[in-house]
């Protein structure tokens, strides 16, 4: 059970502002979807949830201990990240791919430890690649090779998961196997973000939403409280109709607001 938590984070990239005063909770056992306009910072304040960029001010804590202060071995254990269009260059079977994902613990792909196959065939069947375990992972389609290396993060085990954009490759069916696989692994125990620009799938399966513009936290909570006509209007700038259909939230962009016409959360409005 872990907590990842920002604490009054801002990173700087060059001159620029990237993120300002966020203060966050990822907690175990929920899935948070991070959603925002280009720009907003999103996969800036995932890659320094995950340790990989220096805050400028602030910090980021995993059960109350500085990610920073972590050495590399030990934070890839315990945070595994998957990053937007992620790529295979070498040609190696995907069941090797997914492998690699155990390298964090010390285990030799190739040559893994009764725990290392385990957690591998778990991540293999959680994705559903049962039948191309043995192909070559350039071979596959660009939606197959997300699923793989979203395998290869689960076969990490880390008890936090954080992932860019995982099913942006995806047709529909398989959008909806990834985010049952994301959710699957919240109810099992494990700290679960993701980062996605489809407001209707975000609703869906969040727990907890978290809309970030302009680098700061404009609005989190439950899908119902973030996803309004309002909000969607002055921070993504467009008229939407939010509605619930056989239970779920559903969020239909209608037009896009004029660029004056609208007013953007900016640092220091909220």
């Amino acid at each position: 059970m872990s907590a990842l938590q920002a604490h009054n984070l801002a990173v700087d990239l060059g001159q620029r502002h990237a993120l300002s005063r966020v203060d966050l909770t990822l907690s175990s056992g929920r899935l948070t979807v991070i959603v925002g306009p280009n720009g907003a910072g999103k996969t800036t304040l995932m890659r320094t949830l995950a340790g990989l960029l220096e805050p400028t001010a602030g910090q980021v804590t995993l059960d109350g201990h500085p990610v920073s202060r972590m050495q590399a071995g030990e934070r890839s254990r315990c945070i595994a990240y998957l990053p937007q269009g992620g790529a295979i260059a070498w040609p190696l079977p995907v069941s090797e791919v997914i492998a690699l994902g155990r390298l964090p613990h010390g285990e030799k792909p190739d040559n893994l430890p009764p725990r290392g196959q385990e957690a591998v065939a778990q991540a293999i069947h959680a994705v559903g690649l049962e039948e191309f375990e043995s192909r070559p992972a350039t071979e596959l389609s660009g939606g197959e090779r997300a699923r793989v290396l979203l395998a290869r993060a689960l076969a990490t085990q880390a008890p936090v998961l954080l992932a860019d954009e995982p099913v942006a490759a995806l047709d529909p069916r398989h959008q909806l196997v990834v985010l049952d696989v994301l959710r699957a692994q919240a109810r099992a125990g494990r700290t679960v973000a993701v980062i996605m620009h489809d407001l209707t799938l975000a609703a869906r399966f969040a727990d907890e939403i978290v809309l970030l513009n302009h680098g700061l936290v404009a609005a989190s909570g439950a899908p119902e409280a973030v996803l309004t006509e309002e909000k969607l209007a002055a921070n993504f700038g467009i008229q939407a109709h939010v509605s619930h259909e056989d239970g779920h939230l559903v969020v239909v962009a209608d037009r896009p607001l004029p660029a004056p016409g609208y007013e953007s959360v900016r640092p220091g409005t909220e």
